[in-house]
């Protein structure tokens, strides 16, 4: 079939809205239109003709509404073709009429358990027949038109007013698909809750949903395509953030941006932390932003050139003025004040981010990865240390470098392995990432704090003094003993190597005071 009038519909809906105008303008064209409780009631005080399901089926709601539209006069309507006789043949025989239309979406479930309300509750908020209705229509999409979104009415509309009250083949296709899509994110939200209430971490059917965000001008190159989606049930994260200005986010934009706020997040103090191809390349925490920022800044200017400067309190005025003179992909903070807004202005394509109250932040507590047949699911790794850190060395470490142990250690959580990290007087000087050796990590994270002191007219290397995290042990004494060369008086690791007897000997040696965490923290 091609083009299909619309006789009947029935329309069923959780989200109201639009709903009194859609029904006048179905009516306008002649159709008749069959609803149910809160829609039928809605749809009369707006003027609009309605017959009831239970009088159209002459069968009354039960159940306390749970049984409404599941009935053959509604599914036998739906799912008969009107192409073959015999279906046809037993309509008739039935006195069942066909329905050409539905316009149902589903009760509240996923808002329902974000309010925080009682297992009945959300179970009472399952919906059965709307699914079937959503499914039978899509199924027989080659009659039978399905909206499950108010976003789509004027759609709808367009196409029923240029077709004469009829919709194309390819409207109900493109329809039907969306339909599907919607049952399958409703069930998938439903069975993700019940394996959490039941305690399930690993079911033997993971199901992911997410909801189209942006479609973004490229992955992260120019031959990628790419799209941002919602998953989860928090609204806290840069793609809920409210954009001041600038140009487009790309898709390095996002992923360095989250990157960069699960950093800042981690800190209670005021923190500013520069992101650089998801790695930090400066992170400081101080009395306010303003000196936290000129210190993440201070640990590597080359390398925060086209970065993303992350804040965990308003940026104002002088904050600003400083930021500005930096180039910077994006900013991002809680909230931006109207001076420093004006301040930024004065730099157009400059991506401006607010995020709201970090206090809201609900952090999701699954890590998924993609991989060629499959994907890698862990819980995420939100603990810095289980609050055991062991001193193993004959030094131990003064009250600051302890200070300064636990934030590199922290910071070092959020650098690519293998990842070493230089930090003084709660800033980094040092950073060496991603690197196929640690040592090799080590030795960059030295260059890069003694080449950066030269930068800034200083006569002896920011790490001289310092103290040194690494995310996993070191597996002999040669990593330990460069940061030892460069300066550091001070290490924290995770421990746990068969050569940690040695690792602790050569620190000894070497006059350093060391933890062990027993934590550790690869990122990949």
């Amino acid at each position: 079939m091609s083009d299909v009038k619309i006789r009947r519909a029935i329309l069923s809906v959780s989200e109201k809205t639009g709903l009194i105008d859609l029904g006048k303008a179905l009516t306008k064209l002649g159709i008749e239109i069959l609803s149910t409780g809160g829609t039928a009631s809605i749809l009369r005080e707006g003027g609009v003709s309605v017959t009831d399901v239970a009088d159209y089926t002459s069968a009354p709601e039960i159940l306390g509404g749970r049984v409404k539209t599941l009935h053959p006069s509604i599914h036998g309507g739906l799912l008969a073709r009107e192409n073959l006789q015999e279906d046809c043949k037993e309509l008739s025989t039935q006195n069942i009429s066909f329905i050409d239309m539905v316009v149902v979406n589903l009760y509240p479930f996923e808002k329902t358990v974000q309010d925080g309300e009682n297992f009945d509750s959300c179970i009472e908020n399952i919906d059965i027949g709307g699914p079937a209705m959503l499914r039978a229509a899509a199924k027989n999409h080659n009659r039978v038109t399905v909206i499950v979104s108010p976003d789509d009415y004027e759609e709808l509309l367009n196409e029923l007013l240029s077709n004469d009250g009829s919709t194309s083949q390819e409207f109900r296709k493109k329809m039907a698909a969306k339909a599907f899509r919607h049952t399958a994110s409703y069930d998938s939200h439903i069975s993700n809750w019940f394996t959490k209430e039941n305690g399930e971490n690993y079911p033997e059917k993971f199901n992911v949903t997410g909801s189209l965000r942006d479609i973004l001008r490229y992955g992260e190159n120019p031959h990628q395509t790419a799209a941002l989606y919602t998953v989860g049930s928090s609204t806290f994260g840069v793609p809920y953030a409210t954009q001041v200005q600038g140009k487009e986010l790309s898709f390095n934009n996002i992923n360095d941006s989250s990157a960069a706020l699960d950093l800042v997040c981690e800190f209670s103090d005021p923190c500013c932390a520069i992101i650089k191809h998801a790695n930090p390349c400066g992170v400081a925490i101080s009395e306010n932003i303003y000196k936290s920022y000129l210190a993440a800044l201070s640990c590597d200017t080359e390398s925060a050139f086209g970065g993303i400067v992350a804040f965990n309190r308003e940026v104002g005025e002088d904050v600003a003025k400083e930021v500005v003179r930096l180039f910077a992909e994006v900013v991002l903070a809680p909230s931006i004040s109207k001076k420093a807004k004006e301040i930024f202005e004065t730099k157009q394509n400059l991506r401006v981010l607010e995020l709201g109250n970090f206090s809201e932040k609900q952090e999701e507590d699954i890590d998924i990865r993609t991989l060629s047949g499959g994907i890698l699911i862990q819980k995420k790794d939100q603990k810095v240390t289980d609050n055991s850190i062991k001193i193993v060395t004959k030094k131990k470490p003064t009250e600051q470098e302890m200070k300064d142990l636990k934030f590199a250690f922290t910071v070092c959580k959020h650098v690519k392995s293998n990842a070493i990290v230089y930090a003084k007087n709660a800033a980094t000087v040092g950073v060496g990432a991603g690197q196929m050796s640690r040592v090799n990590s080590s030795r960059i994270a030295s260059w890069k704090a003694a080449d950066q002191s030269k930068v800034a007219g200083e006569p002896v290397s920011r790490a001289i003094g310092s103290v040194v995290a690494s995310d996993a042990f070191f597996p002999f004494p040669d990593g330990l003993l460069s940061a030892a060369e460069a300066g550091a008086t001070a290490v924290i690791q995770p421990g746990g190597s068969i050569r940690d007897d040695e690792v602790i000997e050569a620190a000894d040696k070497a006059g350093l005071a060391m933890v062990f965490t027993g934590m550790r923290h690869f990122k990949h």
